[in-house]
């Protein structure tokens, strides 16, 4: 015990040690356990505050790395919307901390099976209904071409120049560039609301009022199918695609009922969250090797085949991203199919 706390399973840093005495100004009358909870791809971390009578989720964020001012601003304007995001209890924008409220351990991912998807999933289609009919342009930051391009970006410069220590010849690079132009094209033509951007099974939580949501503080105004390729085509967990569409569809369904600005025809709808979900998983797969190479969390490597398998069965379905598909396939060393058009 140090002064009114108790660390436990905590190696105690020069941050720790601020925030444990910014939790002791701020809970002066309770005596408190601190354990891990949990840590996140960014600089952030967790920590789990145990009073005796309940608990409370203390965020580090160094400001030199992160903004707890747009995790504060979003957490109100998302839970007005009618999600269900912690409580913001306390906060230390100086220092980068905050106390939250706590949604719990169990997450979306640890509970998820056969016979708990589709209540989980419904759930969380729903949460995401509410939140885009509250969405207003000039809020938050536009998921414009610009942004789209910087993440698409990654995945040429640290995918396939840093991980696979690769080169693309002047065709490759003009095809993958092509490519790009493509899919924002069809983004940014997409109904614009407001995304979490990471809207999937580690950052929704199952508690009393399902989905609890996390990680939320990069949201964007942007495509209205983003956080609906997060949720069904995930990283961590991967499902038959007629379960990917019926969800999908019942999604869509009540999106166009409450007017929100989907295709009136789902095939058309099925196709912007298929070009989506391209652009997420080049993303993604840029994102994952820059976590190994540059932050040294190899925990990301073994989630990039799933992500690739999505990539590559988008690009065989539709013929204006086959030329992708001839890139990919060199790139995985893969017999390059005939038949491609260009």
């Amino acid at each position: 015990m140090i002064g009114n706390f108790v660390v436990n399973d905590v190696h105690i840093d020069n941050r720790q040690q601020a925030l444990l005495e910014w939790l002791s100004r701020i809970l002066p009358h309770s005596e408190f356990k601190l354990t891990v909870a949990s840590a996140d791809a960014s600089f952030r971390r967790y920590f789990r505050v145990h009073l005796a009578d309940k608990t409370f989720i203390a965020m580090d964020a160094p400001p030199a790395h992160e903004n707890c001012e747009s995790f504060v601003r979003i957490a109100k304007l998302f839970s007005d919307a009618g999600m269900h995001v912690p409580e913001v209890i306390a906060q230390d924008l100086a220092q980068g901390f905050l106390l939250l409220s706590d949604l719990g351990d169990m997450t979306y991912l640890s509970q998820l099976n056969e016979t708990t998807a589709p209540a989980l999933y419904h759930d969380a289609n729903m949460a995401l209904v509410r939140l885009q009919l509250a969405s207003k342009s000039g809020i938050l930051p536009n998921y414009d071409e610009a942004l789209l391009t910087r993440e698409m970006q990654l995945f040429p410069d640290w995918y396939i120049a840093r991980h696979l220590n690769m080169a693309l010849d002047d065709k490759q690079q003009q095809d993958l560039q092509k490519t790009f132009t493509l899919l924002k094209q069809n983004i940014l033509a997409q109904g614009q609301v407001y995304v979490h951007r990471d809207y999937h099974s580690r950052n929704l939580m199952m508690c009393d009022n399902n989905p609890g949501v996390l990680d939320f503080q990069d949201a964007v105004f942007g495509a209205i199918t983003y956080d609906l390729v997060s949720l069904l085509k995930d990283a961590y967990i991967s499902w038959d695609e007629e379960l990917i569409i019926d969800w999908l569809v019942r999604y869509w369904q009540v999106a166009k009922k409450q007017g929100l600005p989907v295709s009136a025809d789902f095939s058309e709808f099925y196709r912007d969250f298929e070009y989506m979900g391209a652009q997420r998983h080049i993303k993604v797969l840029g994102i994952f090797a820059r976590l190994y190479h540059r932050d040294g969390k190899e925990g990301y490597l073994k989630d990039m085949p799933l992500v690739m398998h999505y990539l590559r069965k988008v690009c065989e379905r539709y013929i204006e991203l086959k030329p992708l598909l001839r890139v990919l396939d060199v790139l995985e060393n893969k017999p390059v199919q005939v038949g491609y058009t260009f």
